[in-house]
């Protein structure tokens, strides 16, 4: 099983970073972190979909089985670098792709319109977004050691689990739509 998580913070020692190469390293999943900078800013221009960045991305995307969206909450919204890198893609990467998502809050009671907003793009590219969801806020990270605490870690598992439980419904809808 495929699992990629996209790591949508512009910071390079971000918490989603930080939550992003967690979740890669605890389920081997693959990991595309944004905060690389090697994404141009999209213009809808042709000439873009030839640029060996934006083909990794999409051709990562596109042969994952499912697909984990992780972002700083901005301004009741994802990060801007996250919604620029699903502005190149579309449903011909996403159709009915289970895809999790989890914002990085500043703690209180952000990230629910990060989710939202995630979630309204997800359907925007016809990807299966799963029901579970997850926020973490600052409290939950461990800092020095590049992870997270052990409550937060079972939140994550607890989501891995669903994401996976999805995966498998769409290999059986997949191989019998084809018998």
């Amino acid at each position: 099983m495929s699992i990629l998580i996209i790591n949508g913070s512009p910071r390079i020692k971000g918490r989603t970073g930080i939550a992003s190469r967690f979740i890669a390293r605890t389920y081997t999943c693959d990991i595309i972190d944004l905060s690389d900078g090697t994404l141009p800013l999209y213009t809808g221009e042709q000439d873009q979909s030839e640029l060996t960045a934006v083909q990794s991305l999409k051709k990562k995307v596109k042969e994952a089985d499912a697909v984990i969206l992780a972002s700083p909450e901005y301004h009741s919204g994802m990060s801007g670098t996250l919604k620029n890198a699903l502005d190149f893609l579309s449903s011909e990467q996403f159709a009915h792709k289970p895809v999790a998502l989890i914002a990085c809050a500043g703690g209180g009671k952000g990230g629910i319109n990060c989710l939202n907003n995630l979630r309204i793009v997800g359907r925007g590219v016809y990807a299966n977004v799963i029901p579970k969801q997850l926020i973490l806020d600052p409290h939950c990270f461990d800092y020095e050691g590049d992870g997270l605490l052990e409550e937060p870690a079972q939140l994550v598992d607890d989501l891995m689990k669903e994401l996976k439980l999805y995966v498998k419904a769409a290999e059986l809808i997949k191989s019998e739509s084809s018998s």
